[in-house]
């Protein structure tokens, strides 16, 4: 049941469990702006406190805009049995991965629940849960203060820096110094995954100067270093800086689509008529996509 509370009633706990995204937030703020908050904060009530388990975001708006009151849904009277109900309705939204590997470690550290008790209640494998809370424990607590902050993309962890780990047994502080390097430079996925292979594979000389800031410059070597190593013909450039973007989008859209505050009847009708496009579109794309992704594996 969705009931009234006042804001200062929460106890931020679980704030550190969730990503932030300041762009998505910007976003929410304009939205609660003119809408209000439309989708209920939820959480667990145990005896004197209430302890917010999602809608920190809604939650830092209504803070920023001097919302007093907010709607809100109790998932259980119990910490434990709350963060497995979140979880379980999480998997039919977007809760990510990195995310859903913390509230599984807190289950374990905070409420010694063991992997087979977690996997049992949430229907999943027990490899499922041991993913995830590996996943914990490769990261170092200065990589995760980045990566949950928003400084550091938690998609550059999983697919650049964890390979890095497991393949070539890099260090973990010189991982910790990677991160401290780039974190909050608001870099692509492509520059990240550029300079983790100049840094951890190229020269002293290059590491230096990524040391003493110059990101720009190293970018700017090992772009041209990678262009001409691979023959790079200004067409093929191009294309793999469509490719790039192209990704880039696609995934930025899907994280907002994850967003619940859209709302504006004039919004949904520009939506509706962009939507359509990409619709009309996207069996198109998706052919060439395979036929270019199986031709190039063939190459």
């Amino acid at each position: 049941m969705v009931v009234q509370v006042e804001i200062s009633s929460f106890d931020l706990r679980f704030q550190d469990h969730r990503l932030r995204h300041k762009g998505c937030e910007r976003t929410l703020l304009a939205s609660i702006a003119e809408n209000g908050i439309r989708d209920p904060l939820q959480g667990v009530d145990m005896q004197d406190v209430r302890i917010l388990i999602d809608g920190f975001k809604r939650y830092r708006c209504a803070k920023m805009l001097g919302i007093g009151i907010v709607p809100y849904c109790c998932l259980s009277s119990d910490a434990a049995s709350g963060i497995i109900e979140f979880l379980r309705i999480s998997n039919k939204k977007s809760l990510g991965i990195v995310e859903q590997a913390r509230l599984i470690e807190e289950l374990k550290c905070s409420y010694q629940m063991s992997t087979a008790d977690i996997a049992g209640l949430l229907e999943k494998s027990k490899s499922w849960v041991s993913v995830r809370s590996g996943m914990m424990h490769e990261m170092s607590q200065f990589v995760m203060e980045k990566v949950f902050c928003g400084q550091f993309p938690a998609y550059a962890y999983l697919y650049i820096l964890r390979p890095f780990i497991r393949i070539n047994r890099i260090k973990g502080e010189d991982i910790d110094e990677f991160v401290g390097i780039v974190a909050g430079k608001n870099l692509s996925i492509r520059d990240i995954e550029l300079l983790a292979k100049g840094y951890f594979k190229g020269s002293d000389e290059l590491r230096e100067q990524l040391r003493k800031g110059n990101i720009v410059f190293g970018l700017s070597l090992l772009r041209g270093k990678f262009e001409k190593a691979q023959g790079l013909m200004h067409i093929e450039q191009t294309m793999l800086r469509d490719l790039e973007q192209t990704l880039s989008y696609m995934q930025r859209v899907v994280s907002h689509f994850a967003e619940s505050e859209y709302k504006t009847s004039a919004f949904f009708a520009q939506a509706n008529l962009l939507t359509g496009g990409i619709l009309k579109q996207i069996d198109m794309f998706m052919g060439v996509v395979r036929q270019f992704h199986d031709r190039s594996a063939k190459a």
